[in-house]
């Protein structure tokens, strides 16, 4: 009796965990699903808050590297000495497109003014050529690595859980700053020359 009852037990809780992968995969809410549509309806984002970490409590430098959307390798460990902001993305998501010009007059103004920055956007689960057309289409002039299967942004170390959010990086590559979020060339260009002064 109690070898008979098992198969149905297991029956039974292999179903329950396919309808419930089914509906975790229709959830027009996840990022996944968002991605795929590409129509930029309903994404909600982080609200544009600011995190600072002290440099005693920074985790260990950042391992990003991979392959911009242009075709050219790119890894963290080549702006070593530099501050470095990392902008994740996607052109399915509406605030991403929204915080883009900020962005990149952000990117402007520290490069006119000679700061130790460099600029790097992910560009988070979506066909490269439709990433790169639409750099082209909003002017960004600064590069973003392909992450169209999103195992890059496991390089950031958990601070990344929404689209669009984007981190600063120390001198020595760590985390010292995260906006969850849209932001504003006011506020990261901020952020930055904090970082600089503490790292």
């Amino acid at each position: 009796m109690r070898t008979a009852a098992l198969p149905a037990a297991a029956l039974v809780a292999a179903a329950a965990l396919a309808l419930g992968l089914a509906a975790c995969s229709q959830d027009p809410s996840s990022i996944a699903a968002q991605a795929k549509a590409g129509d930029r309806k309903g994404y909600i984002s982080g609200d544009g808050t600011v995190e600072k970490i002290e440099p005693a409590k920074r985790q260990e430098p950042v391992a990003l590297a991979g392959t911009t959307l242009d075709g050219k390798p790119w890894s963290v460990k080549d702006a070593a000495g530099k501050a470095v902001v990392v902008n994740v993305w996607g052109s399915w998501c509406g605030p991403c497109v929204s915080e883009a010009p900020d962005l990149e007059k952000a990117w402007r103004q520290v490069s006119t003014a000679g700061k130790p920055v460099e600029f790097i956007g992910i560009d988070f689960r979506e066909d490269p050529q439709r990433g790169a057309a639409f750099l082209k289409s909003a002017n960004i002039t600064y590069p973003s690595l392909s992450d169209e299967s999103g195992v890059l942004i496991l390089a950031l170390q958990g601070k990344a859980p929404t689209v669009p959010t984007t981190l600063v990086l120390d001198t020595r590559g760590r985390i010292a700053a995260r906006i969850s979020g849209p932001t504003t060339a006011a506020t990261l260009t901020g952020l930055v020359d904090d970082v600089l002064a503490n790292t």
